[in-house]
């Protein structure tokens, strides 16, 4: 099957650590590289690539993007795709295109099948948050979204998740391994 065929074009942005500033052999490595389709811009000192990348899925798109970012050889590292896993209700509401007040139901349970997710913690002000991927997976079960929308919203938690692996790695190496031991440690079954 032909592969552009199933491709649709995708927006994302990545978000750089290492570059600072952008300079014309920085903009022009990236531009080599196969960063084409992406607008670089500097904000607050942090350097975004806000792509439109055609791709057979949004995973797809983003992992050449990263791969096309390392192969500049700039020195540069992708620290996240700027999305956030964490929800208000607020960006529940939007992301699916209905009302604060409908997504408030759906948390109460006065409407909808019940059982929404629970939040995954609280903001500063006292505001709930929930994973985006744990609300789009119960939007998904009662047909509320496409497959499509999900199946995004969980690709990108576990892409940001092993980017934000590989900085700790890198910031803080010997913290990083023993936490990874312990945590692979507890995940053994107990010996009888």
């Amino acid at each position: 099957m032909n592969k552009k065929l199933n491709s649709r074009e995708y927006d994302f942005t990545l978000v750089l650590d290492g570059v600072t500033e952008l300079t014309e052999v920085v903009e022009s490595a990236l531009f080599e590289a196969g960063c084409d389709d992406a607008t670089i811009s500097l904000r607050s000192g942090r350097v975004f690539l806000t792509f439109s990348r055609r791709a057979s899925s949004l995973k797809e798109a983003v992992i050449s993007a990263i791969r096309a970012v390392n192969h500049a050889d700039i020195g540069a590292v992708v620290l996240r795709v700027d999305s956030s896993n964490l929800a208000t209700q607020a960006d529940i509401a939007r992301r699916i295109g209905r009302t604060r007040q409908l997504v408030h139901q759906y948390i109460a349970g006065v409407r909808g099948p019940g059982r929404f997710p629970p939040p995954a913690c609280e903001s500063a002000d006292g505001a709930p948050l929930w994973y985006w991927c744990e609300v789009a997976r119960w939007l998904w079960e009662n047909d509320m979204i496409q497959e499509d929308v999900l199946r995004d919203a969980e690709e990108l938690a576990v892409i940001n998740s092993v980017l934000e692996l590989q900085r700790q790695r890198h910031v803080a190496p010997e913290l990083t391994a023993e936490i990874l031991r312990f945590v692979d440690f507890c995940a053994e079954p107990a010996k009888v």
